[in-house]
């Protein structure tokens, strides 16, 4: 038999190297697409940039905004290290204002999916509250909280407390009947039944809750971290225009792009890897 064992081996390498190149291949397939529509995007931008003309007033202001300019001022903000320590303290306020949204929504979401006189006492107030921009209520956060990250805080939980609620209360409803009986039947006290049987099936529905909110968290942040605060991203836009650093505006830009692209992706894994188990 030992005679063989020199061609199993060569199969086996064979094997091994086919099974790598198909992975890479289709990791090529699937990086593909995405590598030529941000190629696109990016050759769509220089275009706008440069078919202006740099000889009228537009063309020169737009020509600020370039690409070129845009990557020398992201690779000084790079290296100086000072957009790293406003996005410290936006990521910062992002993890408190979710966590103060998940303390306040979860208990909500979980009365409202579970008492039916308390879903039909709130559910019109809380659709009514729902559609109230947070940013509306900025000048009530500045009066009643002053300047600061308080007032901040307070519109990124108005803005992600209710994906929370939502999103929970839908997962009581979805639960299974039968999954309860199955509980009381044993014995199980309230306790028991919210963390063996209600935990474990709305936790799919309350990260969907969390990924919407961090992506409406985002959104209100930029413009609420202009109420007087002296770091984070949306006071570093705010510094770039008045410094007339417009590359440098660009990038920032560009920078909390990616950071809550980054942060979408983390949230989908936890949906996907919690959906998979």
């Amino acid at each position: 038999m030992s005679r063989f064992a020199p061609a199993d081996g060569v199969a086996a390498t064979t094997a091994a190297i086919t099974a790598t190149i198909r992975l890479a291949v289709r990791g090529v397939r699937l990086a593909g697409w995405p590598l030529l529509g941000l190629a696109a995007s990016g050759a769509l931008w220089w275009l706008a940039v440069h078919s202006l003309g740099r000889d009228t007033p537009l063309g020169l202001m737009a020509g600020r905004f370039s690409p070129e300019n845009t990557w020398h001022a992201a690779q000084s903000l790079w290296q100086g290290g000072e957009i790293w320590h406003h996005a410290r303290v936006s990521l910062q306020r992002v993890g408190l204002g979710l966590l103060l949204a998940l303390l306040a929504g979860v208990p909500l979401g979980l009365l409202v999916g579970t008492l039916r006189r308390f879903e039909q006492a709130t559910s019109v107030v809380f659709q009514f509250l729902r559609m109230i921009s947070p940013l509306s209520w900025m000048p009530l956060a500045v009066m009643a909280l002053g300047v600061g990250d308080a007032p901040v805080v307070f519109l990124l939980v108005c803005a992600a407390v209710w994906p929370i609620v939502l999103n929970v209360a839908a997962g009581i409803a979805a639960i299974d009947p039968q999954w309860l009986t199955l509980a009381d039947s044993l014995g199980a006290n309230r306790r028991e039944r919210l963390w063996r049987v209600v935990a474990p099936a709305i936790a799919s529905h309350l990260l969907t809750g969390i990924r919407l909110a961090i992506g409406l968290i985002w959104v209100v942040l930029v413009p609420a971290e202009m109420l007087g605060v002296d770091a984070g991203l949306g006071y570093f836009i705010l510094d770039t225009r008045d410094r007339l650093a417009y590359g440098e505006l660009m990038a920032t830009i560009l920078f909390i792009g990616l950071l809550g692209f980054i942060l979408d992706c983390l949230a989908r894994q936890a949906h996907r890897r919690w959906a998979g188990a």
